[in-house]
């Protein structure tokens, strides 16, 4: 009878091993597919209206008409900007708080002031960046104030992936180079980081990817809604893909007629956030090639 029982209770845990298997199966399938949809569905509406022009020619009839090359480059020198500003400032916030600060209130209240800047919506960002950087400093609708605004939106992703690409490091690399003689910031320098830095690029691709997309910070700091012209300095107004999709979305008499310009933004959009992640995902894996051959 135990013998029974006992081949019983197997195939019941085998069993419901298989059904938890499918169950998780069919969830990353999901997700796939509905991805896989999404960007379908972006792709049929918006292809038609991609060409040369499109993507190197200026606005025309408010955006209606014409290509969308200064909401491209405008949406370029955010990220770049944004990034220039968030992804040193989150890398060395990180690093202090997980290789200096000790355990204990202090390190609690920096950890949730943290996850509380992550929860704010990004329109209360384009209302702080208005408020700081284009009314009290004076830098006005520029990109230098979008780009420090998108930047904040980006801070506690570039500090919380950081943050756990210097946990997974572990304790024996520091306690070696400790033991011959290196100080505290030359053990951080150049053992911790070198190992840690293909993970923290991790972070600068979820960063671009957060702030590519993002409208209400840009609306309050920097978007022009039609600037048939390049900047010329960071104090310059600018056009940029989110917002001119959202523009040309909702605004207007002939939104149909505009539709298909839409789509082909997004696409664009999307394009450009691939190109980006690409581009980051084979800096990681250099970095990646580099400590394992140290």
């Amino acid at each position: 009878m135990d013998v029974i029982d006992e081949n019983k209770l197997a195939k019941s845990k085998k069993r419901k091993q298989a059904i938890a298997f499918w169950i998780f199966r069919i969830l990353s399938y999901s997700v796939v597919a509905i991805l896989f949809i999404i960007l379908s569905f972006i792709v049929i509406k918006g292809i038609s209206v991609i060409n040369w022009n499109f993507i190197s020619q200026m606005p025309e009839e408010g955006m209606t008409k014409g290509g969308i090359y200064p909401a491209i480059i405008g949406t370029l020198c955010l990220v770049a900007g944004s990034m220039l500003f968030a992804f040193p400032i989150g890398v060395m916030a990180a690093i202090y708080m997980n290789e200096y600060v000790k355990a204990g209130l202090i390190k609690k209240i920096i950890k949730q002031m943290t996850n509380n800047l992550a929860g704010i919506p990004s329109i209360v960002f384009g209302l702080f960046g208005m408020s700081l950087f284009v009314n009290k400093l004076g830098f006005g609708d520029s990109i230098l104030a979008g780009s420090l605004t998108l930047g904040l939106l980006a801070l506690p992703v570039v500090i919380r992936t950081t943050e756990e690409s210097l946990k997974a490091v572990e304790d024996t690399f520091r306690q070696a180079s400790l033991g011959l003689g290196a100080s505290k910031w030359e053990t951080t320098r150049k053992v911790v980081l070198p190992i840690a830095f293909p993970n923290i690029i991790t972070g600068l691709i979820l960063s671009i990817g957060r702030v590519s997309g993002e409208t209400a910070p840009i609306l309050f700091t920097v978007a022009a809604y039609f600037l048939p012209k390049l900047p010329t300095s960071i104090f310059d107004q600018a056009m940029a893909l989110p917002y001119h999709l959202y523009v040309i979305s909702t605004s207007g008499t002939n939104i149909e007629e505009s539709r298909p310009i839409a789509y082909g933004t997004a696409l664009v959009l999307i394009i450009i956030v691939l190109i980006a992640n690409l581009l980051a995902n084979a800096l990681r894996k250099y970095f990646g090639k580099k400590v394992k051959m140290n």
